[in-house]
């Protein structure tokens, strides 16, 4: 069996919610956001330990809260960036096993089985992504550029690669002052290597703004009724 690290990016503000506290603390069902989150890892046997990268303002709170809910795997809670790149960085050289999976903490439906389906897929590296159902064009104020759908993902976490390598990746983004919105891209950037490209789903949403979290509450009485049918 191998043995992951997990890190959960917890660096919202609440800026694009129009809130006072971060998003991963606002209540779905009665708990905090990340909560959710952390109640599934929790089941996995192969995460060894679970690192929370958040504002350092944030840093007790998180604690508190995650002290609430009696968790066995280990968690520690460290002071994120100033960028989400750079509050990965910060957990990577944290990170105590080989593999490590990256989920964020305002992605509260993903499910047990998807987590499974992570670990368990041949390929050391593997995103989950989704087909684009819209049409997607290259400009701002003009079209400059036709892009083809059917060659495009759009990506979902959870992610997972080897720990070093990642790590080493990131190295060379600080290097190279690049900025990426997330580790694929930054990983490929840097190796060109297979990077295993999972079906997602469309329940797997990220609650950023207000609107996410009247869809979030349709989303948890959907699957409410799902598990209990």
């Amino acid at each position: 069996m191998k043995e992951y690290s997990f890190v959960l990016l917890s660096g919202g503000i609440g800026k694009r919610m129009q809130l006072k506290i971060p998003k991963q603390f606002l209540l779905l069902a009665g708990k905090p956001i990340f909560i959710h989150v952390l109640e599934k890892v929790d089941e996995l046997q192969e995460i060894q330990e679970i690192l929370i990268p958040c504002p350092a303002e944030f840093l007790l709170k998180t604690e508190e809260i995650i002290e609430d809910y009696g968790f066995s795997t280990s968690i520690h809670c460290i002071e994120g960036g100033v960028t989400r790149q750079e509050s990965v960085y910060k957990a990577l050289c944290e990170a105590g096993y080989e593999n490590v999976m990256i989920h964020e903490a305002v992605r509260p439906f993903v499910s047990i089985e998807e987590f499974r389906q992570l670990l368990y897929d041949s390929n050391d590296s593997a995103i989950f992504g989704l087909d684009i159902p819209f049409t997607v064009l290259q400009g701002k104020e003009q079209v400059e550029g036709n892009l083809q759908r059917d060659q495009l993902v759009n990506v979902q976490l959870p992610h997972k690669y080897p720990t070093k390598r990642l790590l080493y990746a990131h190295e060379c983004a600080r290097e190279d002052d690049l900025e990426f919105t997330e580790d694929a891209s930054l990983f490929f950037h840097y190796y060109h290597s297979p990077i295993s490209i999972l079906k997602g789903s469309e329940y797997n949403i990220k609650i950023t703004k207000p609107i996410d979290r009247k869809i979030a509450e349709a989303i948890y009485k959907d699957t409410i009724l799902m598990e209990g049918s």
